[in-house]
């Protein structure tokens, strides 16, 4: 039973006993309830703050997988970046100029999506600048890809069209890989096995024994044979035709006359050692309207990737000398 309470009473200066109405009784157990209550809800929202209820947990969980699955497509995209990037620098640089096209303006190749903001409704997500960013590299690649494909197509027109340019272009070695003892030299600045200087080298030197055969390597006709000591030593020219002729110099025999016609893949003559040579091999040339340009880029369909890759890096060393 509750104790109860007095109060003194100043005018009749006894003590009282306090009896509370039934509406202050009401009002404090009111109180009472309504602190419970405020606490009570204190404590919530604290909880709520600090500590995840279930199913919040589990989106967090969804949202960090979301997250690691745009992280491997953004690593994907920059890989298949990378390839793509690789086929237009070889569209542009090797088969436009192959066939004789304009390379694909690098603002057409690179051109974006303009007008509206398609990414506005993404914008609204916690998540926007990685799902914004996703979005545009997709839309980027897919845009070059469509590019590129329609770059193929055209170049698959011109291949059909130019079938007697295809057969006239240099596009073999001019020495057969079981016969070559090795690859020595390629296109660049070399040391001169002579003078020992540095000297602009203008073509690929193919090492091989003395005797070897040499194949043209397009159809053409033979524009000049020439029998000289020094220099190129004996040595053939073979216009191709479309602005293409090659040189193959350093021979040892010589099987053709001038204004032969010739074939890709006919022996032309064997490797020798004549000329300003130390050492028998064939030195080769690719001229296209009188410019000297690398004849590596002509090997691509005569060879694997393997090889392919091996050739470009052994002749892309410095320091090397040509024979």
């Amino acid at each position: 039973m509750p104790k109860s309470k007095y109060y003194f009473n100043t005018q009749s200066l006894k003590y009282e006993k306090v009896v509370l109405s039934t509406r202050k009784k009401f009002l404090k157990v009111l109180g009472f309830l309504s602190a419970v209550a405020v606490f009570a809800a204190i404590v919530l929202v604290i909880g709520f703050a600090i500590f995840d209820s279930p199913k919040e947990k589990q989106l967090k969980r969804e949202i960090a997988q979301l997250e690691l699955q745009y992280e491997i497509l953004n690593q994907r995209m920059n890989q298949a970046s990378v390839v793509l990037s690789d086929l237009q620098q070889r569209d542009d640089n090797i088969y436009r100029v192959i066939f004789e096209s304009e390379p694909i303006p690098a603002s057409v190749r690179a051109a974006g999506y303009g007008g509206i903001n398609k990414y506005e409704a993404l914008e609204r997500f916690e998540n926007a600048e990685l799902m914004v960013n996703s979005e545009s590299k997709l839309d980027q690649l897919s845009k070059r890809l469509y590019v590129q494909s329609k770059s193929f197509d055209d170049i698959f027109e011109l291949a059909k069209s130019k079938e007697k340019m295809l057969a006239a272009l240099p596009a073999i070695q001019p020495i057969s890989n079981k016969d070559l003892t090795r690859f020595s030299s390629g296109f660049g600045y070399r040391i001169h096995p002579i003078y020992k200087t540095s000297r602009m080298h203008y073509g690929c030197d193919f090492t091989a024994p003395t005797g070897t055969d040499i194949y043209a390597t397009g159809d053409g006709r033979i524009k000049a044979v020439n029998m000289k000591q020094r220099g190129y030593g004996h040595h053939v020219i073979i216009d191709h035709g479309y602005g293409y002729e090659t040189i193959y110099a350093h021979m040892k025999n010589i099987h053709v006359t001038r204004g032969q016609k010739i074939n890709r893949g006919e022996v032309i003559g064997t490797v020798g050692n004549t000329g300003t040579s130390t050492a028998p091999h064939l030195h080769y040339e690719v001229h296209k309207n009188g410019k000297k340009i690398d004849p590596i880029n002509f090997f691509y369909n005569d060879l694997n990737s393997a090889e392919y890759e091996r050739m470009l890096e052994i002749s892309s060393q410095k320091h090397q000398s040509f024979d």
